[in-house]
């Protein structure tokens, strides 16, 4: 294995739809996957402080737009890019960018293109923080994120 990957799996999710104690588990910082905790589900469901905004169609065609352009302009390869109604995957080869770095900017992106788009994204959050970063190191695990990324993710028949 490389020091440089061959590209990254990256997925973050919309405001408060995937919170910790979620029954179909959930990832707490440092301490990796845990099990479903309804109680705590409900009590962060108390903490948000802005109501729950899933992507229609308008504002996933746009925040894949902004994620293209924002490859073409950094020179980055984005092999796919699939926002859905509350999450959103890219899978993208960026030669000399930590993982962390290129979802935080894509992240970044596609907020301001929401924001700018449609009044109800001003003025409030709109990813839960962070987000999941895989390193790619080979052909076939980047063939099998494309594939999960796109047409696993068409199967499942759901936004």
């Amino acid at each position: 294995m490389s020091d440089e990957p061959l590209g990254f799996f990256i997925t973050w999710t919309v405001y408060g739809t995937f919170l910790p104690g979620d029954p179909r588990g959930w990832t707490k910082f440092g301490k990796g996957k845990q099990l479903p905790r309804p109680f705590l589900e409900e009590w962060a469901k108390g903490q948000l402080k802005s109501s729950i905004e899933l992507l229609g169609e308008a504002d996933r065609a746009s925040a894949k737009l902004a994620i293209e352009t924002m490859g073409e302009e950094r020179g980055w390869k984005i092999w796919k890019a699939n926002p859905r109604s509350n999450h959103v995957h890219v899978v993208v080869s960026a030669k000399g960018y930590a993982g962390t770095v290129v979802r935080d900017q894509l992240k970044a992106r596609c907020t301001r293109k929401l924001r700018q788009q449609s009044p109800g994204f001003r003025d409030r959050p709109l990813w839960t923080r962070g987000g999941d970063v895989k390193r790619i190191d080979t052909e076939e695990e980047l063939q099998a994120y494309i594939l999960y990324a796109g047409e696993v993710q068409d199967r499942k028949d759901r936004d």
